[in-house]
């Protein structure tokens, strides 16, 4: 059962989470430790939390799509790749301890912190891309794909930052085809949340409510203020995924 100021909580979070998410990435920062506190099991928030994921990367997709700023038919190979590298990685996840793996994800995002920080014109604008469409789909789509079903935190920038520097894409055009990306990424792993039934519906579906909705406001966001106002957001949810992430993998005392 769950209680209805639950459900008020789990809408409020999904809809801070869903606008943050879709600016910067990050939004599980809030979303898992609300689901953990109020889902039976930490397997069943994980599952749950990839559904209410869906519902804000999905909602976004369709609002950069709708508004020109996501080209549907260059981005459908991709977002193929992405969905096969994400299947794989959670059907891999459930056979190894990828505990070791994600100590390293802290050093990766400090690095990519670090990268943009240091580079305030990345991202300002369109630049010649580095390499061919098909060779970034094969490598960063598929790459990146995997790994967030395999590991997870922070995929939203790693998938931002691979666009602009593989192909040049500015900051809100990144952002626009990241999105579209981790959208088929959730999805993919929310097939394998479903096939072993650890997912709770009911909160998943109010927490989603909310993402779809703070997702959709993010979006415009995007379009009408662009990199300046993306950037300083950008940054600040690429160092808190970090702190996270080093907290889980170094710090946290073993239970």
């Amino acid at each position: 059962m769950i209680e209805w100021w639950q459900i008020g909580l789990l809408f409020i979070t999904g809809l801070v989470a869903g606008f943050v998410d879709t600016l910067a990435g990050g939004g599980g920062l809030l979303t898992l430790p609300v689901l953990l506190a109020v889902c039976p099991d930490a397997k069943f928030a994980l599952g749950t939390n990839k559904l209410q994921a869906s519902f804000g990367s999905t909602s976004a997709t369709v609002h950069f799509a709708r508004a020109g700023a996501l080209k549907v038919r260059d981005c459908v190979r991709a977002c193929a790749l992405a969905f096969a590298g994400s299947l794989a990685g959670s059907l891999l996840v459930q056979q190894i301890d990828s505990h070791r793996l994600k100590e390293i994800v802290p050093f990766l995002l400090l690095g990519v912190a670090l990268f943009v920080w240091l580079r305030p014109q990345l991202g300002e604008r369109d630049i010649h891309p580095r390499m061919p469409r098909v060779r970034f789909d094969f490598t960063c789509a598929l790459g990146i794909g995997f790994y967030d079903g395999l590991i997870g935190p922070g995929t939203g920038t790693f998938l931002a930052l691979a666009f602009m520097l593989g192909l040049g894409f500015n900051l809100a055009k990144a952002t626009a085809n990241a999105k579209a990306l981790n959208c088929a990424s959730n999805l993919a792993s929310l097939i394998v949340f479903l096939y072993v039934k650890k997912i709770w519906f009911v909160a998943g579906f109010s927490m989603g409510a909310g993402q779809w909705l703070g997702a959709r406001l993010a979006s415009r966001m995007v379009l009408t203020r662009g990199t300046k106002f993306i950037r300083p957001v950008f940054l600040t949810m690429v160092l808190l995924v970090t702190l996270k992430v080093i907290w889980n993998a170094w710090l946290r005392p073993a239970v």
